[in-house]
């Protein structure tokens, strides 16, 4: 394992007040020595203000350091934090001086990784971090800060827990079946493995929820081409991100952004209209449309209210053809636009965007369709944010389904404590208990440097 002093900034480069560059490793006190001519290790976690300087002594900047000693760090290593003044000069020159000291660039997302490594966090907490800086919205906030204390680690640490419990019971009945009173009873076997695939299969619950709110959920307005879609999106997102005039068929490509309904994260896209092709530019557009569709989480199925907003949603076929009906996957709502015109007869929601009657009932059935249960869920529940989550505990659940049938009276107990090894080992991987190299390096791959 590298133990190195590695540096990086910490803060977004760019015109600020402040900057903040992060030292940690193995001689990462020396380093600073180097750069900070007055500095002191001791006392720890206390700011001073110095003079930072190059190794030749050029004057850089006036700023404050704080000195963290290992392994009470955030990496577990002796760490130097230094505030130095932003912009686009002052803090490559302070990283600049710190390479010339002894210490290199850091490696995406190595400070996470050297605190998963030196025990400070464990791989679930360090998914967290990533998280945390990423979000966009209060729940994504709190969703990842839930997992950062620690909420699906403990989770995952208990059923792990019961797992060994019944490991080593299965051990007892295999080894010393004659002992005491006996066999142990299956079925105190079967509830306590019972009693864990329970757990899990709520867990695996949270999974499609989780991955809405982590990643925004795939919103898709879909219809015919001139119901005014691209009106639509950029009112709900209160810009204008796309395209609009009165002839048909000016939005050619999918148009994807960014929202927030009700402080839930959206992935709002306007797409092609969907009709007869003319051209194959058109033709291209539809089938990008398809693929977005048969995406969604959710559809607004838009047309406007003198057609009782029932633009169908059609598969994009050879130019000049009438298309069939795309098959209903997800979920629909309709939306009636151009309701300031009048005609707003018919199901689903009327909007104008206009007047913007109707855009906040819209934006509340789409936070109700698609996070109706989040508000509990994310603050009683830990959540499976991220596939990785998902397969693990997939592993475990069908790994506990096979040790049911060795359990049952008369099956094999050597074959069910290997059915409840394998489940072990799937929690294992979870937190990061086993070699986890290869699972780090596809975890910290889109951390910034500074984490």
């Amino acid at each position: 394992m590298l133990s190195d002093p590695i540096v990086a900034l910490a803060t977004p480069p760019g015109r600020s007040a402040l900057a903040v560059v992060r030292l940690s490793g193995g001689g990462a006190f020396e380093v600073a020595a180097r750069v900070v001519p007055s500095f002191q290790p001791t006392p720890p976690r206390e700011s001073r203000l110095a003079s930072f300087r190059t190794v030749e002594g050029e004057l850089i900047d006036r700023g404050l350091y704080v000195v963290f000693p290992g392994p009470a760090s955030y990496t577990g290593e002796d760490v130097v934090e230094f505030s130095c003044h932003g912009g686009l000069a002052v803090p490559p020159r302070l990283l600049a001086a710190l390479e010339a000291a002894g210490a290199r660039p850091a490696h995406a997302g190595e400070f996470t990784r050297r605190a998963v490594l030196n025990g400070k966090l464990d791989l679930l907490q360090a998914e967290a971090v990533g998280d945390l800086v990423d979000a966009e919205v209060p729940v994504q906030a709190r969703v990842a800060l839930h997992q950062l204390e620690g909420g699906l680690s403990r989770r995952i640490v208990a059923l792990r827990a019961s797992l060994v419990e019944l490991l080593a019971l299965l051990a007892y009945d295999v080894d010393f079946p004659e002992e005491d009173d006996g066999p142990v009873p299956r079925s105190r076997l079967e509830t306590l493995r019972a009693g864990v695939a329970g757990q899990v299969e709520r867990l695996l619950v949270t999974a499609p929820l989780a991955e809405r709110v982590r990643c925004g959920a795939l919103v898709v307005l879909s219809g015919p081409p001139n119901v005014g879609k691209s009106s639509l999106f950029n009112a709900l997102l209160g810009s204008e991100r796309a395209i609009v005039t009165e002839v048909p068929g000016t939005t050619r490509d999918a148009i994807e952004a960014h929202a927030e309904f009700l402080g839930w994260p959206v992935r709002l896209v306007d797409t092609a209209g969907l009709g007869e092709t003319i051209d194959r530019i058109e033709a291209l557009g539809q089938q990008m449309s398809r693929r977005y569709l048969e995406e969604a989480d959710l559809v607004l199925e838009c047309g406007d209210g003198g057609a009782g907003g029932q633009g169908g949603r059609m598969e994009a076929p050879p130019i000049g053809a009438a298309p069939d009906p795309l098959p209903s996957h997800p979920p629909v709502i309709l939306v009636r636009t151009k309701s300031d015109l009048g005609a707003v007869a018919g199901e689903g929601i009327a909007v104008s965007v206009v007047t913007g009657d109707g855009l906040e009932a819209l934006r509340r059935a789409v936070a109700d369709q698609l996070f109706r249960q989040g508000s509990s869920l994310a603050d009683l529940e830990p959540m499976l944010t991220r596939e990785r989550h998902r397969v693990a505990l997939e592993g475990a659940r069908r790994s506990l389904e096979g040790a049911a049938r060795p359990l049952a009276a008369g099956g094999d107990a050597v074959l069910a404590a290997h059915h409840v090894q394998e489940a072990v080992h799937a929690l294992d991987d979870l937190v990061g208990a086993v070699d986890i190299e290869e699972v780090l390096d596809r975890v910290f791959a889109t951390f910034c440097v500074g984490k």
